[in-house]
């Protein structure tokens, strides 16, 4: 009697069938890259295809899957790390331009004040004796004045008084001048001259460079003199008849008087 197969039912897979579709399924993990990367041995680690049908393949699958996970976090991880590398560098980089810029501005700062003190202290003027008055005006006239005029002022000093020099300068004259007795004449920074006569002893020497307030002598009564005082004249040049208005020339140099 022959038998025939139920209607509906299906056979069995035979083995040279099962064995082609594990063959497939791992030709399409290797076409994908997934099992690229590994090596024979790690193929002939897994249990024979026969005796466990498409566990070698799935097993294979969980190990590459793994695998792939691990390297991309690995890849992750190093580029956050490069990331932070980098942002670091760039934030210590604009550090060291902001302290560069600070440091060159502070530097610019102090030559500018630098500058402008010395500027400052070029252009300081002082009175040939502190606390003193003018008591004989410029361009007074009588006869005591060979020019018939005062080509200068005098302060009001007794004999032995300190007299200074009103700004920076350079001494061209000390010694004795005739008529003004003992004078110091200095040729100022700004190029006008003052000169300051009639004085009891002279402290400083042609040639020195003295500044504002630096004593250079002491007030008297040499020369052609009623009294001790300080004949004091502003100049454009060094010599006799070059006179300007000493007080107008001490005020717009700053001095109250």
């Amino acid at each position: 009697m022959a038998f025939t197969r139920a209607p509906g039912k299906h056979r069995r897979p035979s083995r040279m069938q099962r064995g082609t579709v594990r063959a497939a399924g791992v030709a399409a993990l290797a076409g994908t890259g997934v099992v690229g990367s590994l090596t024979a041995p790690a193929f002939a680690a897994e249990p024979a295809a026969a005796q466990t049908g498409l566990t070698p393949v799935v097993t294979l699958g969980d190990a590459v899957a793994d695998r792939v996970d691990a390297q991309a976090a690995a890849q992750h991880e190093a580029a956050r790390e490069a990331a932070e590398g980098a942002a670091r560098k760039a934030a210590e980089e604009e550090a060291r331009e902001r302290a560069a810029e600070a440091a060159e501005q502070a530097r610019a700062e102090e030559e500018r004040a630098a500058r402008e003190a010395e500027r400052v202290r070029l252009n300081t003027f002082v009175s040939p004796i502190p606390g003193s008055y003018v008591s004989t005006g410029y361009k007074s006239g009588g006869a005591v004045w060979s020019s018939g005029s005062h080509t200068g002022v005098d302060f009001h000093a007794a004999s032995g008084t300190p007299v200074q020099s009103v700004g920076i300068g350079t001494v061209v004259e000390a010694g004795w001048g005739g008529a003004y007795g003992n004078q110091v004449v200095i040729r100022m920074n700004d190029g006008t001259y003052t000169q300051y006569g009639h004085l009891s002893s002279i402290a400083v020497s042609v040639g020195q460079q003295v500044a504002a307030g630096r004593q250079i002598g002491f007030s008297g009564a040499t020369g052609n003199v009623t009294g001790a005082h300080l004949h004091f004249e502003a100049r454009t040049g060094a010599d006799y008849g070059s006179d300007l208005d000493p007080v107008a020339y001490l005020r717009a140099h700053g001095v109250n008087l």
